[in-house]
């Protein structure tokens, strides 16, 4: 195989995928078909299948980038020492991946295909090791609700259509603020 060849196949992918986000987006995952992704592309259903066997597995890799970010950010989190460190860490690398991949986000908050095609990656980042490094490995009650409150609060505050016009500074201060709260966390001097 050519360089070439490669090159094309990678660059007909990497449009299949903004495709089928953008599709994903307007009509949902379970609205949208295999044939609709082909169409909007202008190539034949063969085409998609070359690539993806079904639409779950397009899912996944329309979400792969932002999951693997997270779970980057949470890596990098888990191997600070201090509690602290570990808190602002993730909070602030989550916020940022929630920003950067807003209309993932926002398809997340909103369609069980999306979740459905996901469920075995996104409860392994959120269901243990985000919850756990936000709340402490020996969280009581309270300390709990307050990460789960702030990680999902953050994603679908994030994803809320009435918030796509904010700039991405914005967003993100406000999510790092309200999640600081969340979380007992003070504010930092800036």
């Amino acid at each position: 195989m050519t360089a070439a060849t490669a090159s094309g196949r990678e660059d007909t992918r990497t449009r299949l995928l903004a495709t089928a986000l953008q599709l994903f987006t307007e009509h949902g995952v379970e609205g949208t078909s295999l044939q609709m992704i082909a169409d909007a592309l202008g190539v034949t259903k063969a085409a998609v299948y070359y690539h993806f066997k079904t639409k779950d597995e397009i899912a996944g890799a329309v979400a792969e980038p932002g999951l693997r970010e997270l779970e980057l950010v949470v890596e990098e989190a888990s191997r600070l020492r201090r509690r602290g460190a570990q808190i602002d860490h993730l909070l602030t690398g989550f916020v940022d991946v929630v920003v950067r991949h807003r209309a993932l986000v926002a398809l997340f908050a909103r369609d069980p295909g999306v979740t459905r095609a996901l469920a075995d990656s996104w409860s392994d980042i959120y269901g243990g090791r985000m919850l756990e490094l936000f709340a402490g490995p020996e969280a009581d009650e309270s300390r709990a609700i307050a990460a789960h409150a702030a990680i999902v609060g953050i994603a679908l505050t994030g994803g809320a259509p009435q918030f796509a016009a904010l700039p991405d500074d914005t967003l993100r201060a406000h999510l790092v603020e309200v999640g600081r709260r969340l979380l007992g966390r003070p504010r930092r001097a800036t």
